[in-house]
């Protein structure tokens, strides 16, 4: 037995794959960024190390995730967490963190600027995912809608 898919199926599924390998190589990056910058925080205040861990282990749990399943709470989650880094990055660069205020200032670190780089794509990639799979699912629902007889009620 033969399946054949419609080309715009095809197309979808090549640019949800690219989509999803893209994130992951993203999110990996993210993870080796902070891997090679954990060690002066896990010996000047710990709890920025550990959290630079979580970071770590967030980031490679997603991409794998993301290698797996395009599910929308993955893609969430990748924003989401891209987003929390970019917070915590601006606030070490103006207000400094508790026991961590060497870095106010210090927007030319070359570590920090290619995390803010992969993060902010990262953040664009997922929320573009994101916004057209509720427009695609928006019109789904609307033609089964009139498909319903719904959309012939609302015209009358």
């Amino acid at each position: 037995m033969t399946n054949h898919y419609s080309p715009l199926d095809l197309r979808s599924a090549v640019r949800d794959g690219i989509a999803r390998a893209v994130a992951a190589v993203g999110l990996a990056g993210i993870g080796l960024i902070h891997l090679l910058d954990v060690q002066g925080p896990l010996e000047e205040t710990p709890y920025l190390g550990w959290m630079y861990i979580g970071l770590i282990a967030a980031s490679l749990g997603l991409a794998g995730l993301l290698v797996y399943t395009s599910d929308r709470r993955a893609w969430a989650g990748t924003a989401a967490l891209a987003s929390a880094v970019i917070v915590g990055y601006s606030l070490s660069r103006t207000t400094g963190l508790p026991g961590a205020t060497d870095d106010i200032g210090n927007w030319t670190e070359s570590l920090g600027l290619a995390s803010l780089f992969v993060e902010g794509s990262l953040v664009a990639l997922s929320t573009s995912v994101l916004l057209i799979r509720s427009r695609s699912q928006y019109r789904s629902e609307a033609r089964r809608s009139e498909r319903a007889g719904v959309g012939a009620l609302s015209s009358t």
